[in-house]
């Protein structure tokens, strides 16, 4: 083992730099190679900023810039040459927007357009000013521009959280006011059934004065005193429904724009889990009360009361009497901390909220999802206690959970959504892409990040979806769920010059090598060390270990002079990942991406299947009856025979090709087509000649769609692994001309 070699070991192995040649980390401003074209963001077209439309709370109330302007376009911008000019237009405005809603100008969208169009100079320039214009007169909706900052995640659900309340409020004052005109009218029934209801007094003063000659009122009184009947209501049901009719419209006022349903609104954006749970416990005895109210209310107005039956149920009617469902005419609470204030009490405090079903929903932005590096004597863990809160609450099963990074948000609205609406408590943990560790990647980058590395991955628990996991989890949002890490294609350009593209995972160590706290993980190869021996973390990772033993794992990365490095990765940060895989698993097995015990299920039938095949075939020579063999032919007649046996095995049948797939690996060109298409099923061999790697990571579409575009004709798709596989029968038609 060469010098070189040992050290590279050694680091691996204890996190220490033998001699000089490695090179440390620390200060070199080095990222992921992933990560390395992206620059300037304003210069992109992503989801951010993007816009809280006012007193929205549906799929529309969350939009993103660049999906507005799209939309714009389509209905004033014609299609070809006529409509280049606009859309060049409103795109150097949608990019003035983004550049400055990252250097932290907010408001109403509408401020920040008229300020972006003054700063591109549209008022200097007369087509400019004319697209604008056009494009401003198309704009539907106004709301605050936000970008994706450190406190995105409580903004944004804020703004869903009171849209949702308002509109709350407002069934409920109707809903109110339906019970009272109907109490109402029961009373009033009533009471023209009664003496004084029917009294010539009374008939004559509803009259008015205009007709009081023409009526004998005395005479009329009679005669509905006779048609009322003698069954007045009873004492005891008239009191009761005053009583609730007086309940009722004490607490009508809740629904109220300027009533107390607006404290609500006011007080119910909590920073503190305790302070939320007093506000409701002080609340609950007057919800108890309009909830009794509007139960008896409804027996009454059916005519179901029983007073046997219902009197001793309401006269013990308590917070147990209350469900969900009541709680959901009421104003829940809504609390935003942040990971780093969960610690005893308040930590309790969440905790007992999540377990108790109390309507209050709970926005935790984590800040950290990585340990502190001081690590304790002993300490092997680099993922943060706050990165496993959605995991822990899911566990109680009760609780609607949403777990996202703040990059995903606008994906995850239909999420969040549901997530406020839903009757009982719900967690929304969502990175924040808060740079804690010092970290000079914008927010946005930071939280993409970590959910592509599966540190923090995206997921959703409904509680009320259905009865079983499959309905209630999903990972919806995750890069390729189905993998162990997301797969990206990395270009660079090599010593020659030459443009080289390789697949590239991007993993937890990816994520790890952000934060400037972990360099002391890593050291930098100099190009002339650089081995057959080193192995990119991604396949040193895989399931099958003994493939890289003896390798020394190492990132590829990039530089401030964007000049590709290699940096070794010791054992402790590669464990980490190895578990943080396992955690990933898990999850996967919730989501029903993958299931262990299907596969050990399967291998047990596959072996039975594969025992009974042997006993078929053992049992089949058995029964065979012995074959007598031939005489030996002489020396002289045997090699007559054999140049006799040519021409008749050129003459046989050729052999019906495989129904397996494959490619003729030396006849590749290595034009990229195949891999370009899915570079998990397709891939370079050593040679770089193409090879199918893995036939279970696409369709049999995409066989196909390679066997066409290849120039060579040299991928052959076989038959389709799945017949069910949508189109089929198409596919089939398309393949035949390679099979």
């Amino acid at each position: 083992m060469s010098a070189e070699l040992q050290a590279h070991v050694a680091f691996h192995l204890t996190g220490k730099r033998m001699g000089a040649s490695l090179q440390a980390a620390d200060g070199l401003h080095l990222r992921p190679g992933l990560l390395a074209r992206f620059g300037d963001l304003t210069q992109l077209r992503y989801d951010f900023p993007l816009v809280l439309v006012a007193n929205r709370a549906d799929d529309a109330g969350i939009q993103s810039l660049s999906a507005l302007v799209n939309g714009i376009l389509q209905a004033i911008a014609p299609r070809g040459i006529e409509g280049e000019a606009t859309r060049r237009h409103l795109l150097r405005l949608e990019r003035e927007i983004r550049t400055l809603a990252s250097k932290g100008d907010t408001g109403p969208l509408s401020r920040l357009w008229d300020l972006a169009a003054e700063h591109i100079g549209a008022p200097g320039d007369p087509v400019l000013a004319g697209s604008l214009s056009r494009a401003r007169a198309a704009l539907q909706v106004d709301g605050e521009v936000v970008d994706c900052t450190h406190d995105l995640p409580a903004r944004l659900v804020t703004h869903v959280w009171h849209v949702l309340q308002q509109q709350r409020a407002g069934r409920f004052e109707q809903e109110l006011k339906r019970l009272i005109i109907k109490l109402s009218d029961i009373l009033q029934a009533d009471f023209l059934r009664s003496g004084a209801g029917t009294s010539a007094a009374r008939l004559k003063a509803s009259v008015g004065t205009g007709m009081e000659g023409a009526f004998d009122f005395q005479a009329l009184s009679s005669t509905l005193a006779q048609a009322a009947g003698k069954d007045p209501l009873p004492d005891s049901r008239r009191q009761r429904v005053e009583r609730v009719l007086s309940v009722l419209k004490a607490h009508q006022s809740l629904g109220q724009a300027d009533g107390r349903w607006a404290e609500d609104l006011e007080s119910g954006a909590f920073t503190s889990c305790r302070d939320a749970q007093a506000a409701f416990r002080n609340r609950l005895p007057e919800i108890i009360d309009v909830v009794k109210a509007i139960a008896i209310a409804e027996l009454e107005i059916e005519g179901r009361y029983l007073e046997a039956t219902h009197d001793p149920f309401f006269a013990d009617f308590d917070e147990t009497s209350v469900g969900a469902k009541d709680l959901g005419l009421f104003p829940d609470y809504l609390v935003c901390i942040g990971s780093e204030s969960l610690h005893g009490p308040e930590n309790a405090g969440l905790m007992e909220i999540l377990a108790s079903e109390m309507p209050i929903k709970i926005v935790v932005q984590v800040s950290d999802i990585l340990e502190e590096p001081a690590l304790r004597a002993g300490h092997r863990g680099f993922i943060a206690p706050a990165a496993q809160l959605g995991k822990m609450a899911m566990g109680l099963g009760n609780v609607y959970v949403l777990q996202s990074s703040s990059s995903h948000l606008y994906q995850a609205r239909r999420g969040i959504l549901a997530g406020l609406a839903c009757a009982g408590p719900a967690l929304f943990s969502v990175f924040s892409g808060s740079p804690s560790g010092a970290g000079t990647l914008p927010p946005y980058l930071l939280a993409a990040a970590a959910m592509q590395s599966r540190a923090f991955p995206a997921f959703t628990y409904d509680p009320a979806a259905g009865a079983d996991m499959a309905t209630r989890f999903a990972l919806d949002g995750n890069p390729q769920p189905e993998a162990d890490w997301p797969v990206h294609e990395f270009g660079y350009e090599d010593e020659a010059h030459q443009s080289v593209t390789e697949p590239m995972a991007f993993t937890f160590v990816d994520f790890v090598a952000i934060d400037p706290r972990y360099e002391r993980h890593f050291a930098i190869v100099p190009r002339a060390e650089w081995n057959g021996s080193m192995v990119p973390v991604g396949s040193s990772l895989t399931s099958d270990s003994s493939a890289v033993a003896g390798k020394v794992p190492y990132l590829h990365m990039v530089n401030g002079d964007h000049l590709l490095q290699r940096a070794l990765v010791d054992e402790k940060l590669l464990a980490a990942a190895h578990r943080s895989r396992e955690m990933w698993h898990s999850l996967q097995e919730l989501g029903g991406v993958r299931s262990s015990q299907a596969e050990r299920l399967l291998a047990r039938e596959r072996k039975v299947w594969e025992e009974q095949k042997q006993r078929e075939i053992e049992a089949l020579k058995r029964e065979a009856k012995p074959v007598t063999p031939a005489a030996p032919a002489s020396p002289a007649a045997a090699a007559p025979a054999a140049l006799a046996a040519k021409p008749i095995a050129a003459e046989a049948a050729p052999e019906k090709p495989s129904d397996e797939p494959y490619i003729e690996t030396p006849r590749c060109t290595t034009c990229n087509e195949c891999t370009n298409l899915n570079n998990r099923m397709f891939a370079y061999d050593a040679n770089k000649q193409a090879v199918i790697a893995d036939i279970n990571a696409g369709t049999y579409r995409e066989l196909v769609e390679a066997a066409e575009s290849c120039q060579v004709s040299i991928i052959h798709p076989g038959k389709p692994r799945n017949p069910n596989e949508p189109g089929i029968a198409e596919l089939l038609k398309r393949a035949e001309p390679f099979l």
